[in-house]
């Protein structure tokens, strides 16, 4: 046990943010940075290093949290690296976007704040970027058996990094024009800085993976054509359907998807464009979506100068503690300000929107530009949810983000017809114990498989599809898996 009394003595304390006024006027991370180190040591002594560690069923990838709390403590960052690596292959992206849930299931979270587990383990994974403990881990041998990995997002990265370690020859194939996925494009820079990417994909390099972009599999290179040329493929696609809002007005210009919204803007500042041309400056921005896609909306909206920001959600207003409906260790529905509601806007709960008003066409638009949108306040009665008469109101709106979550994976390109893929009763790629598809040799991992889901789960599908995929190219395995396709996250 690292300090036998620090979950006693030492209170719980997080990051610090850069002043608002401050942090809205560039796009770098919210975070002061170096403000954990001096702190994070005495942080990571809180940990109680529990006969049960309730924080390894919070966290899908099975991460050894005490043991890398006690190395924090003790100031091995080496040691502490090497652990953190051992269930985890991105832990500087886990530690920045990972709502963690095992700070849920953290037994010290029965009666007390939590353990600061996210922060120690971003602090640990910087520490060892900057002491050059994170280096290439190039296989031995080669096994002369090859793998295709479509999509780089986390799921995807993490398969092709563990089947490449194994021996294997890996190609990803991304149909965007950079490596990440979902966290390229979807997610802004002040959350996560992508330099962080960047290190990560040269790192994989190195070890023997190779890289293909704006590569559709289904457009460019058809499934036959890559089955020939591949011993195994690995999906991981992602589930890249937005989910929609068919009301009136949803054609108006102005009405967008986030992911139609969010890229841009990171195009940006990856220097392809000067300014997005969807752009919140001098508009009343409306965000419909609570969730953290929405907040990344709002965050964004800020920074590009928007009027007013107004972001809605259908469902009630969480408590800021838990219902006794959501037990510890579950991982419970709170009310969570992020650092893109501390910038401000406002946040409108138990609404639904009605209608998009707009403009009259102008010339040489087929339609016109959004200038409202109506929305309406509604309630749950006999589990159905109901309008409430008399609530109906205006506000203003020229430019609209529809963050509502996704459905599934992109079937219009043709890949999951060429392939012939079964899906589940959720418009998911079906797949078995070892996450194999009913198309021998295809595997799939991540969103594509589960449905929208966190980033440390398409980490953990990444690295235990690697696992069934390695068996069936090799007859055994050694790499782990650390969930089963079945599994699902600590929730009532």
């Amino acid at each position: 046990m690292a300090d036998p009394k620090g979950f006693l003595t030492t209170g719980r304390e997080v990051a610090k943010t850069r002043p608002v006024g401050e942090r809205v006027k560039d796009w770098n991370e919210v975070y002061v940075p170096g403000s954990l180190l001096p702190v994070i040591s005495k942080q990571a002594g809180r940990c109680m290093d529990c006969g049960i560690p309730f924080c390894h069923n919070g966290c899908p990838l099975g991460n050894l949290i005490p043991e890398w709390n006690d190395y924090a403590y003790r100031e091995d960052w080496t040691a502490a690296s090497e652990r953190l690596h051992a269930t985890n292959n991105f832990p500087e992206f886990t530690g920045r976007l990972c709502p963690a849930p095992c700070e849920s299931a953290c037994v010290l979270g029965i009666n007390q704040p939590a353990v600061t587990i996210k922060n120690v383990e971003v602090s640990i994974i910087d520490k060892a970027w900057d002491s050059g403990d994170v280096t290439p881990q190039p296989p031995e041998r080669l096994s002369g058996k090859t793998v295709a990995v479509i999509g780089s997002g986390p799921a995807g990265l993490a398969a092709a990094q563990q089947l490449t370690r194994a021996g294997h020859t890996v190609a990803v194939f991304e149909r965007a024009d950079r490596i990440g996925g979902l966290l390229r494009y979807g997610i802004p820079e002040f959350k996560m800085e992508k330099s962080h990417i960047n290190r990560r994909i040269e790192q994989m390099r190195a070890e023997g993976t190779k890289f293909r972009t704006e590569v559709e599999i289904g457009k460019d290179i058809d499934a036959a054509g890559l089955r020939r040329r591949y011993d195994a493929v690995v999906i991981a696609a992602g589930a890249t359907v937005s989910r929609d809002l068919p009301v009136p007005g949803r054609e108006l210009n102005g009405v967008h998807f986030a992911m139609e919204y969010l890229p841009l803007a990171n195009k940006v500042q990856e220097g392809d464009l000067t300014v997005s041309p969807i752009t919140a400056e001098g508009k009343h921005v409306v965000v419909i979506g609570g969730g953290d896609t929405g907040a990344d909306c709002v965050g964004t909206a800020h920074r590009q100068g928007a009027l007013s920001v107004t972001q809605l959600e259908i469902m009630p207003r969480p408590g800021e503690d838990r219902n006794a409906d959501q037990p510890w260790p579950t991982f419970p529905m709170l009310y969570k300000v992020t650092s893109a509601h501390e910038e401000g806007g406002e946040r409108v709960y138990s609404v639904s929107t009605t209608l998009f008003e707009g403009s009259a066409p102008e010339e040489g638009q087929t339609v016109g530009n959004v200038q409202a949108l109506h929305l309406v306040e509604v309630e749950f009665k006999d589990g159905k949810l109901e309008q409430k008469p008399g609530t109906e109101r205006r506000i203003p709106a020229q430019l609209v983000t529809l963050a509502m979550g996704f459905t599934g994976t992109d079937q219009t390109n043709g890949l999951v017809q060429q392939f012939g893929l079964e899906l589940d009763g959720r418009g998911n790629v079906a797949r078995d114990a070892d996450f194999a598809t009913n198309v021998d040799g295809v595997f799939v991992a991540g969103d594509a498989g589960r449905g929208q889901s966190l980033i440390v789960w398409a980490i953990a599908e990444g690295r235990s599809a690697a696992r069934g995929v390695d068996r069936f190219l090799t007859g055994a395995s050694a790499l782990p898996a650390p969930i089963r396709p079945t599994d699902r996250s600590l929730v009532v």
